[in-house]
């Protein structure tokens, strides 16, 4: 708890990174997509070389035909980075719009009738982001992961902060 200063520290870090994204979405974008890429990539080489570690030769098989999947997938992403912009944005708005459409199926069944409302939100805010994402394909593949990463970026740097004061108040408490 001493070391609250860290954590403050830190949230003010993320809260700059994501309005620094938000003042340039297209660099954020491109720099999230690289991110992707070169996790698909090392995501790729563990798996392919832990392949040769697992037992029996389906298994091995299988994780390698995985690893070389994402393997392939980062190259390509690297590779072309404004197509792979393109398939992470389309990819997103596809996987909004499935999550919504799920929350809204789970919404009205009975165990969550005391939650029905912010089940339905919820699902309503997934399905309008979807639908923005493709009303605009793909001119919003340029900003919509540089924006998505901003928020992040700044939601995160207010928990941290207000991870910090609550450490920060604990220890003027205890002593």
């Amino acid at each position: 708890m001493k070391h609250w200063v860290f954590w403050m520290i830190a949230g003010v870090i993320s809260i700059v990174g994501g309005v620094l994204a938000l003042t340039n979405p297209l660099a954020a974008s491109l720099t999230a997509e690289i991110l992707v890429g070169w996790s698909f990539l090392l995501i790729g080489l563990i798996v392919a070389f832990s392949a040769f570690r697992d037992q029996g030769w389906g298994a091995r098989i299988f994780l390698l035909l995985f690893g070389l999947l994402f393997l392939l997938l980062g190259i390509n992403l690297l590779a072309n980075p404004l197509q792979g912009l393109l398939a992470l944005t389309y990819i997103i708005a596809i996987l909004l719009m499935v999550a919504g459409l799920f929350r809204l199926l789970l919404a009205f069944q009975a165990e969550f009738r005391p939650f029905r409302w912010i089940m339905v939100l919820s699902a309503a805010l997934s399905i309008i982001l979807a639908l923005m994402i493709f009303s605009n394909f793909p001119q919003s593949a340029a900003v919509v992961l540089g924006v998505y990463l901003a928020i992040e970026l700044i939601s995160n740097g207010v928990s941290l902060i207000v991870i910090a004061l609550a450490r920060k108040s604990i220890l003027n408490e205890l002593g």
